[in-house]
């Protein structure tokens, strides 16, 4: 398989701090990773400089064969990489299909035209309409999204990506706040999402038994380094990543 992102010698500083140091690693496309570590391990900020919102201070990240280091975040999210946060940004005074349609309007470069003019754009809502039968909220189209439960709403927000068209989506806490219902929903969807489209996932997580659940392949940050990269197996019997987790959340 190909691979879709490889990230080289990337760090980061703020101030005398070194938020991230010298780490590399590669993404194989259509492969489902995860990214773990302990709280201020650098998952966030090694997420910032993937998605464009941090300058690394060295090192590059190159996509799909393309050095797309430094480049502020609307351009990289045009050119296909797509993320989610810890916390759900959608837009609480529409519906969810509006939610949706919105990020297809934006995707096509229809930012300036109303909403409402495209109820009667048929190829448009069918997009729509697939996004959310994906994520299985079609039913809640017309509520909305300050009705939803707060799982839904992290789905709606997922759904806004996809709207993107991304090939490579990173997913940043996405289970963070449900209920274990509303994580298992999550899992499944994740997985579905992963095995019937061409989509990379790349996630962070610290609920482990989520991370062991989805990954084919997990890199273990500690300290802003990279500690330890392997399958679930590999990781769950590393004795490095034991220790770093001790006295944390290390439960798999």
């Amino acid at each position: 398989m190909a691979n879709i992102l490889e990230v080289k010698n990337l760090t980061k500083r703020f101030g005398s701090f070194q938020a991230v140091t010298n780490v590399s690693l590669t993404l194989v496309k259509g492969e489902l990773a995860s990214l773990i570590g302990p709280n201020g391990a650098g998952k966030t900020t090694f997420y910032n400089m993937l998605s464009g919102k941090f300058s690394p201070t060295s090192g590059r990240i190159i996509f799909e064969g393309r050095d797309i280091t430094g480049l502020p975040p609307n351009k990289i999210a045009r050119i296909g990489i797509g993320r989610s946060f810890q916390i759900t940004n959608i837009f609480n005074g529409m519906t969810v299909l509006q939610n949706i349609l919105s990020a297809l309007i934006a995707h096509y470069g229809r930012g300036r035209s109303f909403l409402s003019l495209y109820w009667k754009d048929r190829k448009l809502m069918d997009e729509a309409d697939k996004i959310l039968d994906s994520l299985g909220l079609l039913s809640f189209a017309h509520i909305p999204t300050t009705h939803l439960s707060y799982g839904d709403k992290r789905l709606v927000e997922i759904g806004i990506v996809l709207a993107n068209y991304p090939r490579l989506i990173l997913l940043d806490e996405p289970t963070a706040g449900m209920t274990p219902e509303e994580t298992e929903k999550m899992i499944g969807i994740i997985h579905r999402l992963a095995n019937e489209t061409d989509t990379t996932f790349f996630l962070t997580e610290h609920d482990m038994k989520v991370v062991f659940s989805v990954s084919q392949k997990i890199f273990v940050l500690h300290q802003g380094s990279l500690l330890a990269e392997g399958t679930p197996e590999e990781i769950r019997e590393d004795q490095r990543v034991r220790e770093a987790y001790l006295g944390g959340t290390f439960d798999a």
